[in-house]
């Protein structure tokens, strides 16, 4: 099946970054690589679960789409253990990880579990989606985080890709709440 933003279900649809200063990091890729506009949702606390505990992070998220893939950067504004910030040493940042729509969610987490890979973090989107990020670290250099498509958050997708389209470098931050 395709999905209304030009990606195979089961295809990587984004590729995400843990950054910084996330409106500087979207500014360089607005100036540098023309990527935009840039749909910001946060500060926030997610409902997550991270490990199985509770998750005590605040986040920020800025997603925009390059072609048919998203690239989202994500900010993390405490010192809490998450999935973007799990170790108590200096913080990482770069490449985190991958998303992949599903439409067998729950067929796809089991799949990866038979691997070997555990669950790393857990949450429901603002769409009402779920989604489960696998730490496939051993072999993989970044963690694969499974979206179960729904046809709300393919919506949220579509909004941010048709705004990409022919964009004219304009209102390069725009907030969401999605």
């Amino acid at each position: 099946m395709q999905l209304s933003f030009g990606q195979p279900v089961g295809s990587i649809v984004q590729y995400a970054y843990v950054v910084e200063d996330i409106e500087r990091s979207a500014g360089d890729y607005v100036d540098r690589l023309g990527i935009g506009p840039w749909f910001v949702r946060g500060p926030f606390r997610p409902g997550a679960r991270y490990r199985g505990n509770p998750n005590e992070a605040t986040l920020t998220l800025a997603r925009a789409f390059s072609g048919h893939a998203m690239i989202e950067l994500v900010q993390q504004h405490d010192d809490a253990p998450s999935v973007f910030h799990e170790t108590d040493g200096p913080r990482r940042y770069g490449f985190h990880h991958w998303a992949v729509f599903s439409d067998a969610f729950d067929r796809e987490v089991e799949r990866y579990r038979s691997f070997g890979y555990e669950e790393a973090y857990t949450d429901r989107l603002p769409s009402g989606a779920r989604i489960v990020y696998v730490d496939c670290t051993r072999d993989l250099p970044g963690m694969i985080e499974l979206v179960e498509h729904t046809d709300a958050q393919e919506q949220v997708y579509d909004t941010i890709y048709r705004a990409s389209i022919d964009w004219d470098g304009g209102d390069p931050l725009r907030p969401s709440d999605r």
